[in-house]
């Protein structure tokens, strides 16, 4: 008997709060740049490109916009008019013939963004902080700015905004929505304090730092069932987007996990990070989703430079119930089939990640078109 087929748990089906998944085998969220249209449409090459890809169990959509002001990248897809809303029902229906699974993941940048993609708005985040990096724009890259710290009513905004997303990505057929509040981004801006000084009830403590979360999770909630909803956090995630980890870092994301506990959402999604010199990644992303995993109760996805060998390990010694795949999904759109048969992996060109058109994106080789 083969390995594969004396150990299926990547591959076996996966029930969470009432949604069955062919596979344990999570299709990451990946930022692709192929919304070409200023319109921030979902278009038929986007819809192509999950359908290639609709053999995981579960795919994750690459982060859609929530507002015009949540926009931080050219050629970004959203998810907050009618137009754009409609644009995504071909997407959904083409993974659901598939009989995958589909989440939107609903993003807002926050301070990563830049006047030049915002209509020559500043952009906004908890604490006028410059984050020190790098804007890519319809003119090319451009330096980061010093934001706009948010208002009480602008922090309201933004919260309502996500619930109206959550309600159109229903409307598109999404079977679900994951709140991105990880990797430097507008809800982990408000985690960290080196992005967060504000004095008010969104700044200062550990309850305060995490409260737009909760704010949002309820109020999406007003609209949507828990079952429908995933979070994605990124605990270790540093140096990156003007980040830090401090000395209350653990602390605060071992507060949000295990309050997330008492919502009964669709699952928690935990992103590694790993040092550019760390010479076992893998062991240090297993570190840290095994301390996460004692807190929390609910479904658990892992992410982060796993092989098929890694996941069904991890899968095994109840670390995760999920793992979610990235760069792998870009360059075997089969890549369950190709878990299953145990065969060669193609390698992703890095230089297309977040170019345009086809090259790249729609046309690596599937499995009987290269044997």
């Amino acid at each position: 008997m083969s390995k594969i087929q004396d150990k299926m748990t990547v591959l076996d089906k996966y029930v969470t709060q009432n949604l069955t998944l062919k596979n344990r085998v999570v299709m990451a969220p990946m930022t692709r740049s192929r919304a070409t249209n200023r319109k921030g449409l979902a278009t038929d090459l986007i819809a192509q490109y999950y359908e290639q890809r609709a053999t995981a169990g579960l795919i994750i959509s690459e982060g859609i916009s929530v507002s015009k002001q949540a926009i931080g990248y050219i050629n970004i897809p959203g998810i907050y008019s009618v137009e754009q809303t409609t644009s995504w029902k071909n997407v959904t229906e083409k993974v659901h013939q598939k009989g995958s699974k589909i989440f939107a993941q609903l993003w807002h940048v926050g301070r990563i963004s830049h006047p030049d993609l915002l209509d020559g708005n500043l952009p906004l985040a908890p604490s006028e902080i410059n984050p020190n990096s790098e804007c890519y724009t319809y003119s090319g890259f451009k330096s980061t700015v010093i934001p706009k710290a948010m208002t009480d009513q602008e922090i309201k905004n933004t919260v309502l905004d996500f619930q109206v997303a959550a309600e159109n990505a229903m409307k598109a057929d999404f079977d679900g929505i994951e709140i991105h509040a990880a990797n430097g981004y507008l809800f982990h801006q408000f985690f960290a304090k080196c992005a967060n000084t504000r004095t008010d009830q969104y700044g200062g403590n550990i309850e305060n730092r995490a409260r737009i979360l909760f704010e949002t999770l309820d109020t999406i909630l007003q609209k949507i069932p828990s079952s429908k909803i995933g979070i994605r956090l990124s605990p270790d995630f540093k140096t990156w987007f003007g980040i830090q980890t401090d000395d209350e870092t653990k602390q605060l994301f071992e507060y949000i996990i295990t309050k997330l506990n008492t919502y009964s959402l669709a699952y928690l999604h935990i992103g590694g990070y790993v040092e550019a010199d760390d010479h076992n990644p893998t062991q240090s992303i297993l570190e840290t989703a095994k301390h996460y995993r004692k807190l929390y109760k609910g479904s658990y996805i892992i992410n982060r430079g796993f092989t098929k060998e890694s996941a069904d390990d991890a899968i095994e010694q109840n670390v995760a119930d999920l793992i979610s795949f990235g760069e792998l999904f870009i360059s075997n759109p089969d890549l369950v089939k190709r878990f299953e048969l145990n065969t060669k992996l193609q390698k992703a060109d890095q230089s297309t990640f977040y170019s345009t058109g086809e090259k790249g994106y729609i046309d690596y080789p599937f499995l009987e078109s290269t044997i």
